[in-house]
Parts: structure tokens; C-alpha cells; sequence
């Protein structure tokens, strides 16, 4: 990769830490895309032995990218996305990997397609690792910024994506849990 392709894509790339998601923090700000994506890749990298017939670099690496394409669209969420958004945002991550050197957009425009397909172990496991995790930060954030919505989302959001593998789907049960046990305190519920 030639000096300024590496450091264009990072560019375009760093719009992930600027673009925040729909998500807040425990501190009461809002999350960035890119926090998210590093968590999701901190969680792949924290379950390989768990994993271990799975390719898990492939799996951090879908985690780290499986929203580039924010970087140009900002994030919106999932309750929120319509198929003309998705329509942008896919338009948005086949242009930013076309600045890449013909290797590089090769292997990630090749993760995409196995990412959307879902039909793959690592597929699924990236996916549901995906859900879990904006509920695990749900779980992390105040009451106060969660919507009315959100309350029965947290309780069947990712429960399909999470229920190939039964180690996952009992980590879903958990953090189910986590979320009732958080409602439970909630005044206005």
C-alpha cells in the first residue's frame, strides 16, 4: 500500500470516532462507532478459546469493519434503518474500498459478502457478538437515555442472531437478565 493510500483511508476511516452512535456510555456521553467496533473486536478476541475451530482473526477483522460504511452515513439505528439506508451505506463501502490496493479491497469487499451473507460460523458469531454488544452498553448507559422502546428491545433484540451457537445464546440469556434486573430499578416502570 502506497503512502497516501494508507493514510487516505485512514482519514475517511477517523470519521468513525467523530460519528457518534445511538448508544451513551457509563460516563452519560454518547458512544462513537468506533468505540463500539473496537469492543466488538475486544469481545471475538476474548472468546478464541471458546472458539477455537472458528478462523477468529477473520472475526476480529469483521468486527473492526463492519461499519466503515458509517464513516460516510453517520450511524442510524437498527429500529430506524430503512433498506434505502442500507441501499447508502452499502454504496458508501464499496467506494471506500475501491482507494484500496487491489489485495485489500479484495479481502474486505470478500469479508462484507460473508458478513452479509451470514451463512459462515464466523459470519454468525461477528453478527450476534454485534448485537450483544450494543446491549451490553445499553445495559452499561443510564435509564434515563434508553426510549420507550428500548425497554422491550432489550429483551428480544439479537435473540435470532444469538441462537446458533448455545454459548452464545446463553450469554444472551444473561444479558437479559442484566437488563431486567436494571429495568427492575427504574421508578417509572
Amino acid at each position: 500500500m502506497e503512502y497516501r493510500e494508507f493514510l487516505d483511508f485512514l482519514e475517511r476511516a477517523e470519521k468513525l470516532k467523530c460519528n457518534t452512535r445511538h448508544s451513551w456510555t457509563s460516563s452519560g456521553r454518547r458512544e462513537s462507532v468506533a468505540e463500539h467496533s473496537w469492543r466488538l473486536a475486544l469481545m471475538a478476541m476474548l472468546l478464541q478459546e471458546k472458539f477455537q475451530e472458528l478462523d477468529m482473526n477473520k472475526v476480529i477483522k469483521m468486527c473492526l469493519i463492519h461499519d466503515l460504511g458509517e464513516a460516510v452515513t453517520g450511524d442510524i439505528p437498527t429500529f430506524e434503518k430503512t433498506e434505502k439506508d442500507e441501499a447508502v451505506e452499502s454504496k458508501a463501502v464499496e467506494e471506500l474500498f475501491g482507494t484500496l490496493p487491489e489485495r485489500q479491497r479484495r479481502e474486505m469487499t470478500g469479508l462484507f459478502a460473508e458478513m452479509n451473507a451470514l451463512k459462515t460460523r464466523e459470519a454468525r458469531l461477528y453478527k450476534s457478538l454485534d448485537k450483544l454488544e450494543a446491549l451490553i452498553q445499553h445495559n452499561e448507559a443510564e435509564l434515563s437515555t434508553w426510549l420507550p422502546l428500548e425497554y422491550d428491545l432489550q429483551m428480544t433484540y439479537g435473540t435470532e442472531e444469538c441462537s446458533f451457537d448455545s454459548y452464545i445464546e446463553g450469554l444472551r440469556e444473561v444479558v437479559r437478565e442484566d437488563s431486567r434486573r436494571k429495568i427492575s430499578f427504574d421508578p417509572a416502570s
